[in-house]
């Protein structure tokens, strides 16, 4: 069955059923990557644009190695050779890249709405690698996808957001992905670090007490504070914030004994988690969640490019 979408800009565009449908097909992505030989000519002689207009390490790799694994034509487009630091318009970028006949388009930038921009200038599909402090929706597919091969359910479980809320792209999906496929979500913030008006994102509670909150989470999903993005926000010193809020050795005997720990990465350790939490043997999947990217964006690309038409070349 085709796949209802071209563009995943918007994790609220997509029903509970999409999100399983490329939880499902990450699944079977996931065989192909733990197999030697782990290409596939499914979407050989289509073309993908990687704009990355912002710095990236786990996305970017993830994403030209999906890219790579399904025989994808890469162009890595963007930083400081880019036109647009010559004084192109974004609009003009896109139209020139478009007319290389390009399929898809996977951008990430500083500026939020810039991925809505460029769907609206080509034809090719759009997928948003992150933008500004609005959303990134393949981490918070791989962030399900992940909590889901771990669990084995997602319905039910209460999962807890701990850290920056108010700047995280991360939460601008996530918590609505949460919501769709059946968890409770609580939020764990400073004030300072929350947004003005918190009932806007949804979230069955808001605390600010994270040893109040440990005891009734299935999932501790742990953020960073984003000090790119504080635009002078006040926040505790580092060291009163790893006191507060911090997910360390010392409160793990306030955590459920199957409590799982999240964390889309870079981990600023010693901040928002201790060395011991971070590598916890049987409590982190963060290593899982990075592996899981590859799996998820694969299916993305997939049955965004319309490969479900056609079937898995394997």
């Amino acid at each position: 069955m085709a796949f209802s979408h071209t563009d995943l800009i918007d994790i609220n565009d997509y029903s509970a059923e999409d999100i399983m449908r490329i939880l499902e097909t990450a699944v079977y992505f996931k065989g192909v990557n733990e197999r030697k030989i782990k290409k596939l000519p499914t979407l050989k002689g289509l073309t993908v644009v990687n704009m990355f207009n912002e710095p990236s390490t786990r996305t970017r790799s993830s994403f030209e190695l999906a890219e790579k694994r399904l025989s994808c034509d890469s162009l890595n487009f963007g930083g400081s050779s880019s036109s647009t630091v010559k004084g192109e318009s974004l609009i003009d970028t896109i139209e020139t890249l478009s007319s290389y006949k390009i399929d898809m388009v996977v951008v990430r930038d500083k500026h939020a709405g810039v991925p809505g921009i460029i769907t609206r200038h080509t034809s090719a599909g759009v997928i948003d690698a992150g933008d500004g402090k609005h959303q990134h929706p393949t981490q918070a597919l791989l962030d399900l996808f992940s909590i889901w091969q771990k669990v084995g359910h997602l319905d039910g479980l209460n999962v807890g957001i701990v850290g920056d809320i108010g700047h995280s792209r991360v939460c601008g999906s996530l918590i609505p992905a949460l919501k769709k496929v059946g968890c409770s979500v609580t939020v764990i913030a400073p004030a300072t670090l929350l947004p003005a008006r918190p009932e806007v994102l949804g979230v069955d509670r808001v605390t600010s007490n994270l040893d109040e909150a440990l005891p009734e989470l299935d999932v501790v999903y742990m953020l960073r504070i984003q000090r790119e993005r504080l635009e002078g926000a006040p926040y505790p010193s580092l060291r009163e914030y790893n006191m507060l809020f911090g997910l360390t050795q010392e409160r793990e005997h306030l955590m459920r004994p199957e409590a799982i720990i999240c964390h889309p990465g870079p981990i600023n350790r010693g901040v928002e988690l201790d060395s011991y939490m971070a590598d916890h043997p049987q409590r982190s999947i963060i290593l899982d969640q990075v592996y899981g990217g590859i799996c998820v964006r694969m299916a993305a690309l997939y049955l965004l490019l319309g490969g479900s038409e056609h079937g898995i070349t394997a």
